[in-house]
C-alpha cells in the first residue's frame, strides 16, 4: 500500500493520514481552540496541502477552532487568520491526491533546501540567532527559517514557473514519496536554486513567532 505524506510526517496509508486527522477533530470539543503545538502544526501542513491554501491561509494562520456541522451530523476545522477573519476548510479535500503544481513546489523546495539550511548555519555561526521580528532570544531547537520579510516561496516559485514556460514544463524525477522528486532536468534545478537566491529575504523566527505568519 503506498505511502502518504503530510508534511514530513510520513504515514504507511492514505486511510492512515485519515485517521491521525481525524484524531484531532474529535479530541477537542466543538468551538473550542486546537492548543496542543503537535495538533496545530498537523493542520498546517494538512492545509498546505489544500488545492486553495493561499485564499484559506489568508494573511496567516492564527489558530484552529472546531467547527460546528455546516451540513449533516459531523464537525469540521475552521481557520482564525491573524486578522481575526475566519474560513472553513475540508480535510478529505487536503488528502486529495496533489496536483502536479503542488508537486513542481515541493520540489522546488527539496531543491533550495541546502541553502536555507546554509543560511541558518551561518547564522549560527555569526552569533546572531535572534528573532528578526522581535529581537528576542532564539533556542537552537526552536528556531525556523522564514521568508516573512520579502516575497513568501509560494511568489518567488510562481515566478520562477512563469519564467520556465508555466508548470508543466517543469519535469520532475519520479519519486516513491509524493511531491518529493527532484527536477529532471539539472541546468534548469541550478536556475531555479540561483533565482530563490536572488529573490529570497530569510529571517529567523521563534516556532511560535513563524505559527501565525503566512506560510512561506
Amino acid at each position: 500500500m503506498p505511502k502518504f505524506w503530510i508534511g514530513s510526517r510520513e504515514y504507511p496509508s492514505k486511510k492512515a493520514a485519515q485517521e491521525a486527522v481525524r484524531d484531532v477533530l474529535y479530541g477537542y470539543s466543538v468551538g473550542s481552540i486546537v492548543d496542543q503545538e503537535e495538533d496545530h502544526l498537523l493542520l498546517l501542513d494538512l492545509l498546505d496541502l489544500h488545492e486553495e491554501a493561499d485564499a484559506k491561509i489568508g494573511v496567516g494562520v492564527e489558530s484552529f477552532v472546531i467547527a460546528p456541522p455546516l451540513q449533516g451530523p459531523y464537525p469540521g476545522f475552521e481557520v482564525v487568520r491573524t486578522d481575526g477573519t475566519r474560513i472553513d476548510f475540508s480535510y478529505l479535500a487536503c488528502l486529495k491526491p496533489p496536483s502536479y503544481r503542488q508537486q513542481v513546489s515541493s520540489a522546488m523546495r527539496v531543491e533550495v533546501k541546502d541553502d536555507v539550511s546554509a543560511y541558518f548555519t551561518s547564522r549560527v555561526a555569526a552569533n546572531t540567532l535572534v528573532s528578526d521580528e522581535s529581537g528576542s532570544v532564539l533556542d537552537i531547537t526552536d528556531t525556523h527559517v522564514s521568508y516573512y520579510r520579502g516575497p513568501s516561496f509560494a511568489e518567488i516559485a510562481a515566478a520562477f514557473a512563469t519564467e520556465a514556460g508555466g508548470w508543466d514544463a517543469i519535469e520532475l524525477t519520479t519519486s516513491s514519496d509524493p511531491g518529493r522528486g527532484k527536477f529532471t532536468d539539472r541546468a534548469l534545478a541550478e536556475r531555479w536554486r540561483k533565482h530563490h537566491g536572488e529573490h529570497a529575504v530569510l529571517g529567523l523566527l521563534s516556532s511560535q513567532e513563524n505559527l501565525r505568519r503566512p506560510r512561506p
